[in-house]
């Protein structure tokens, strides 16, 4: 299984893919990329190469910890994503040589399905209660969405009414049958945070994520005082460093690490593996394309306290392209009643359209998330 070469593709809509190579010809897939920071990204992932090519792609645990315990600086966004990319396609080698899902090498199979939420509304949601009712119809059972638009420290109550009217009109337009969850995405300053919070706890909210920029992770403990909706966070966390003192906090509900951030397959189900002990939830973050969905996935069907997977079909960043357009076997993500399936295949269980993956890559993209101004011109959170 020694490692022969390292590929990337900057593919539309925002996402960065990585092809490895062994000598015998064995592929691997991975999705390493920051949204907003893919080329970065590819120049880390390039840095990094060296210390793969003529290596066993089969020592994943040996060359996670090259990767991040070889460099004096570690952590951090951009070296924790191409960390992960890499690790994702060393799984899916690995589980192509022994023709074995890589579930398989983390403890097995421990469910038969795990639910799945779509995306509603967009950056600035409005109307939400036609896709609402379409991704009822569609026959999910929970949705999510953004709360607001930007927001100042301390704001106009008017648009945390907005946000209440929202989420009501989904509750009257599907008759109480889909869980909403409402992401403030960090927009939301703590002040405003735990008022909006009050606001909504007579609807029953799935949880509110990210109430409070991870920066600000001392705040999530006042906020699960003064609210009993269950807090999710963890998308800007990385490795099980940086969830130990969110776990030790005894604030959050549930745990959002991205496969594709926070180190990768092994390195999330360890993360798994430490909120269970804490009696914490897990439901990966996941809005980017097939490979770090079916990355996820992996995770969710070996891990007993996995509840919930986010993935990103109809989701408002994928213009033009969608989570099944870079595939060759969609129907691995076949949703049945708002549940997704393990699959048999071997390795990450996706089969990628190498082809249509070079055409696009030549296309490439350049992604960057809009900046935001309050209305005194100050630089908002996005």
């Amino acid at each position: 299984m020694k490692i022969r070469s390292v590929e990337l593709f900057q593919v539309p809509p925002r996402w960065l893919f990585v092809k490895i190579t062994t000598q015998s010809g064995l592929e691997g897939w991975g999705e390493p990329v920051v949204e907003g920071r893919a080329s970065t990204v590819a120049a880390c992932v390039r840095e990094m190469s060296p210390c793969l090519v003529g290596h066993s792609a089969g020592d994943v645990e040996d060359l996670f910890q090259t990767l991040y315990r070889g460099g004096f600086y570690r952590g951090g966004p951009v070296l924790t994503s191409a960390i992960s990319g890499i690790e994702q396609a060393l799984w899916d080698i690995k589980g192509k040589y022994y023709n074995l899902p890589v579930y398989e090498f983390l403890g097995g199979k421990v469910r038969d399905r795990i639910p799945v939420y779509r995306w509603i509304g967009g950056d600035r949601p409005e109307d939400v209660r036609a896709a609402a009712r379409e991704a009822l119809d569609q026959g999910y059972s929970a949705v999510k969405m953004n709360a607001t638009a930007e927001l100042k420290w301390i704001d106009d109550h008017k648009k945390l009414d907005g946000v209440v009217e929202r989420v009501a009109a989904i509750a009257e337009e599907t008759g109480g049958a889909l869980r909403v969850a409402v992401d403030f995405h960090g927009r939301v300053h703590k002040t405003m945070a735990r008022l909006l919070m009050k606001k909504l706890e007579p609807y029953d909210l799935l949880f509110v994520e990210e109430p409070v920029l991870a920066e600000n992770e001392e705040a999530l403990a006042e906020l699960a005082r003064s609210s009993n909706i269950p807090i999710a966070t963890g998308e800007r966390n990385y490795t099980r460093w940086g969830f130990k003192s969110l776990l030790a906090s005894g604030a959050v509900d549930i745990l959002q690490p991205d496969v594709s951030h926070a180190g990768g397959i092994w390195e999330t189900r360890k993360i798994a593996a430490m909120a269970e002990a804490f009696d914490v939830a897990l439901a990966p973050h996941c809005p980017l394309g097939p490979i770090a969905l079916a990355s996820c996935l992996q995770v969710d069907f070996c891990t007993p306290n996995a509840v919930l997977q986010e993935q990103s079909a109809g989701i408002h960043y994928n213009t033009g392209y969608d989570l099944l357009d870079y595939l060759k076997n969609p129907e691995v993500f076949r949703y049945e009643g708002g549940y997704a399936f393990p699959s048999k295949l071997p390795g990450l269980g996706v089969v990628i359209d190498e082809a249509r993956v070079r055409h696009l890559a030549a296309q490439g993209h350049d992604w960057h998330n809009p900046i935001w101004r309050d209305g005194d011109g100050c630089i908002a959170e996005w």
